[in-house]
């Protein structure tokens, strides 16, 4: 019997789309579904919800849940799907807010870079390479299928200091062409596209519809829509500086760079319609719909499931099956995929799935002032990496640093001294970090 583990299984209304896709997919059947969660109310659950949907769905495959011992889960998966966050809203998100807003750093969503993202990153890593070790231990074979944010630097740890098989899957990239023409009014018809960059700051590069770029269109129903407020304005400003559309939403993009939460410019946040501390808004109502919801869901006998648009039931069909699947993955930027930026680096780029695994594509040369932005994320995203492998504090404000959204709004020291609170607030969330100072005399 083969077998999908499922790291983060606590995650109910996640999984259920994932693993139910994989229900819905002939070719996963006889699979077993192994669930997996330090949250054991949360992992019974999942685990009542899946089987509902079993029934429903009359779906050959078997689900055990596993709530102590993480190897016995990941014994002789094939494929491992990753879905976990550190720390959870609360705490961790919180101080990743709080203790910012105190410096007047303030956010949107705070997962992917910035100072936000680099302390989830700081959190999550050391699990990501305990589970990691895992893999290689008792599935060395198995495809890690991670969907955790942040997805670059959570991709770059396991993919550059392990043996695992990784891809990193996100939701940006099948969304954004056809959102965008929505927004403007332009049909999605016949729609050829070509999408490079990183995860979040990825590049619409190309867009056609029957031969014809779509292009001067876009920009020029953009541009009026500017005039009025609405949702998206962040990219579309970026669109008309820099000649491109971006993959993530504009209140993501908004903390990525250093002209837009800008605290001495209060009336550009006002204009351009920027949500602050979106994400724990988010969280709030997430919690509180769940609580509303999930008596409904864990007793409903009809409980059904149609395909969602993940990637990850395609992927695991296509290795299956070797009916190729082409998707949007990040992986390491190895033999310069994209040749402008840093071998080292993860990029976001088309990948065909099939039963020789994951082959990523050539993308060669972004635009340079595309490349140019994408950096001054890769550049805080290698240094999160570096610190969270060398356990060194010197990185962690490096890292910090050369954040584009900080840099543009505080002092180095402040900067430092924000660091140090979160650290200290974090606690035991993060392992223990060490000055250079310090890491001389220990080894003395």
């Amino acid at each position: 019997m083969k077998k999908i583990t499922f790291i983060g299984a606590g995650s109910t209304i996640f999984t259920k789309n994932v693993l139910g896709d994989c229900m819905l997919t002939p070719a996963l059947q006889g699979f077993e579904f192994a669930l997996f969660d330090i949250n054991e109310e949360r992992l019974e659950e999942s685990e009542l919800l899946l089987n509902a949907l079993k029934f429903t769905l009359q779906a050959d495959v078997t689900i055990k849940a596993y709530t102590k011992n993480r190897k016995e889960a990941l014994k002789d998966a094939s494929y491992v799907i990753n879905a976990i966050q550190v720390g959870g809203y609360k705490p961790s998100t919180v101080i990743d807010f709080e203790i910012p807003k105190k410096y007047g750093l303030r956010q949107t969503i705070a997962d992917t870079v910035g100072i936000g993202g680099i302390f989830r990153s700081l959190r999550t890593i050391p699990v990501m390479l305990d589970i990691a070790k895992d893999i290689e231990e008792v599935c060395p074979d198995a495809w890690l299928l991670n969907y955790t944010n942040p997805m670059a630097a959570l991709t770059g740890a396991v993919s550059r200091f392990t043996n695992v098989k990784m891809v990193g899957l996100c939701h940006s990239v099948q969304v954004c062409t056809k959102d965008l023409l929505k927004d403007l009014d332009i049909p999605h018809e016949n729609i050829e596209e070509r999408i490079a960059g990183i995860n979040h700051m990825a590049w619409l590069l190309e867009i056609k519809s029957n031969g014809k770029d779509l292009y001067p269109e876009i920009k020029k129903r953009a541009k009026e829509k500017q005039k009025e407020k609405h949702h998206d304005m962040v990219r579309y400003e970026l669109m008309d500086k820099f000649g491109y559309y971006v993959t993530e939403s504009s209140e993501h993009n908004a903390e990525y760079h250093p002209y837009f939460i800008k605290d001495k410019y209060p009336e550009l946040i006002d204009h351009l319609n920027i949500p602050l501390d979106e994400y724990p808004r988010r969280c709030e109502a997430q919690i509180e719909n769940w609580q509303k919801t999930k008596s409904e869901l864990l007793n409903n006998q009809g409980l059904t499931h149609k395909r969602s648009r993940e990637y990850g039931s395609r992927i695991i069909e296509a290795m299956e099956t070797n009916e190729a699947f082409v998707f949007g993955g990040n992986v390491v930027n190895t033999g310069g995929l994209i040749s402008n930026l840093p071998e080292k680096a993860v990029v976001e780029v088309p990948c065909i799935a099939n039963r020789n695994g994951i082959t990523p594509a050539y993308m060669g040369e972004l635009p340079e002032q595309l490349a140019a932005l994408n950096r001054t994320n890769i550049n805080t995203q290698l240094l999160t990496i570096e610190a969270a492998i060398t356990k060194s504090k010197e990185k962690i404000y490096q890292a910090a640093l050369l954040d584009p959204h900080a840099a543009a709004e505080l002092s180095m020291e402040d900067i430092i001294s924000m660091c140090d609170d979160l650290i200290e607030a974090h606690g035991e969330m993060l392992p223990v970090y060490y000055s250079e100072n310090e890491t001389i005399s220990l080894r003395n």
